[in-house]
Formats: structure tokens, sequence, C-alpha cells
């Protein structure tokens, strides 16, 4: 990779990070954002592309804080091209809003045996999309309400389903929700230490997170949590942002409230972050990662997506 390449994957990294931090220093969670659409009586649900798909890893919070940031209600983004091929117009004065494209490419270099081999060479680039709120003219239906809002007891019950076909040991009692790699066991408090039904759903999807690390499952390695701050910071990061990825997935409402240990976590994140300007990106991948597999166990799931 050349000097100019690394540096323009630095200063995306630095940006975005400079993003993150901003907002925690101000106490907002940018994966928890304050989902406008769920009081107007919309779906919860992670961004959109203007093809209905959702977004995924790292771009979910970029466009989450871009709601925040804006109001935006709807959860729909596309580029200025996209939205031209609709027959839209993206109204004067408008800006985009950031995500990021992770790629990779192949380049064919010569090894210490004097062999040609194919190396692959990462990229991270930029690009700007539109929410359907600064642009006119689309077709109606990118700017119907939805017709169809499922229940809340149903969303519940759901839930409980996507939870209950992960094949995770669930156990209730106790005041402390939290994953126990030795028994392999995710502990929870009663149902009634819940404020709402919501909640519990919340940080038991945190908390499956944790599950997934397992060497079978996904891999992340928690050797370190116990006695390295560093690493206990990077993992309640995969699993907070973890959790709010499921709850949009299942469009229930996160734990907005912050728990008695979010302000610990938090002190921990920006130092995390203030010393790895990469960091955010590679909490947001796992998560995403995790949160394939626990979709990954569902009957006939259709959510197997790479984090972007």
């Amino acid at each position: 990779m050349s000097r100019n390449e690394e540096k323009q994957r630095s200063d995306i990294h630095a940006r975005v990070t400079e993003r993150i931090v901003a907002d925690l220093e101000k106490g907002v969670r940018p994966w928890v954002q304050p989902w406008s659409a769920a009081r107007a009586g919309g779906p919860v649900t992670r961004p959109l592309r203007h093809n209905g798909e959702p977004y995924s890893g790292m771009n979910v919070l970029l466009l989450w804080a871009e709601a925040m940031s804006h109001g935006f209600a709807s959860p729909t983004w596309m580029t200025y091209r996209q939205a031209s091929e609709l027959g839209g117009q993206v109204r004067k004065g408008e800006s985009g809003s950031l995500v990021v494209y992770a790629g990779q490419f192949t380049r064919t270099e010569v090894d210490a045996r004097g062999d040609e081999v194919e190396k692959g060479i990462p990229f991270l680039k930029t690009y700007s999309v539109f929410n359907v709120e600064q642009i006119e003219d689309l077709p109606d239906r990118f700017y119907e309400p939805p017709t169809v809002v499922v229940d809340p007891v149903e969303r519940i019950e759901h839930a409980e389903r996507f939870f209950a076909n992960t094949g995770a040991v669930i156990r209730h009692g106790g005041s402390q929700a939290y994953y126990s790699p030795v028994s392999d066991h995710i502990q929870m408090p009663p149902r009634s230490a819940f404020r709402d039904a919501a909640s519990y759903v919340a940080v038991l999807a945190h908390e499956e997170v944790h599950w997934t690390a397992r060497a079978d499952r996904v891999g992340r390695d928690l050797s370190g949590y116990a006695k390295d701050k560093r690493e206990r910071a990077m993992e309640e990061l995969v699993a907070e942002i973890g959790s709010a990825l499921v709850c949009a997935d299942l469009g229930i409402v996160p734990e907005t409230e912050p728990r008695p240990d979010h302000a610990a976590y938090v002190a921990s994140w920006l130092t995390f972050l203030g010393n790895d300007t990469r960091g955010i990106f590679r909490a947001a991948a796992h998560a995403q990662r995790a949160v394939n597999f626990l979709h990954g166990l569902q009957p006939q799931s259709g959510m197997a997506r790479e984090a972007a």
C-alpha cells in the first residue's frame, strides 16, 4: 500500500472516530438513536439503502448518528445518482452524509523466491448519501408511512423465539446480567427487575453477543477480558453495538436509559478510541459478525451479511 493510500485510510478512520468520540463526550451513544420513527408510529429498523436492503457494521452507526443530528425519521438513504435515476432531486443546499466502503483488490507481487503471488490489498473509501427527507420528487413509496407496524406484544414474542433458537443457556436470578465463559451460560435478573419487556430484550441481546465469542461460534478471544482494560472496553463496545443491531432487526427499541455500568464503560471507550482510531471499525465489524451468527441460527435465516 502506498503512503498516500495509507494516509487516506488513516484520515477516514480518524474522521469517523472523532465523530463517535464527540457524541460519547456529549453523553450520546451513537448506536442508540432516539428512535423518533418508532415514536411516530414507524418501525424500528436499521438504516436502509434505496432498495430496502439494510446497511451493516460501521455504516449503521454513522447513519444513526446523522439521523439523530438532523432529526430524520425516515430510515432510507441513497446516493445523488441513485436519487436521479429514480426521478428525484436532492434539494439545493442539502449536505450528504458519510458512509464507508471496505473492499479488497488483488495485486501480483514477486516473493522472496522470485515467484509471482497474488496478494489481497484492503482499501477503504467514503461516499455520500442523502436521506429521502432531503430529496424531492422520488416515487411515492419513499414518502408513504409504513402500512404494517407489528404489535408490541408480537415483537416481544418474536424476540423470545429468536433467542430460544440460538440455543444459549439462559438462567434467571440475582441482580446482575452477564455471560460466563466458564459455564457457557447467560445469567439474567428476573424479568420483573426490568423496566419493561423491551429493556429485558436489549440486555439479553447484549449478553447473547458476548455468548457468540466462543471459538466454535465466531471466535473472539475473551482471555484478556478480566485483566486487560483495553480488551474489556473493546468487548463491551462489541456487545453494545451488537445489541443495538439485534434490537433494530427485531423491531425493538433498545435500552435507551443508561445502565449503572455505562458511565464506567463510556469512560473506558473514550480512552480506548482515543488511543486507536481503528478501534470503532473493528468493534462494529465484530458486532456485525456476531449478529450474523445469531441470525444464522434462526430457521430459514435471511440475514447473512458481511460488515460494510
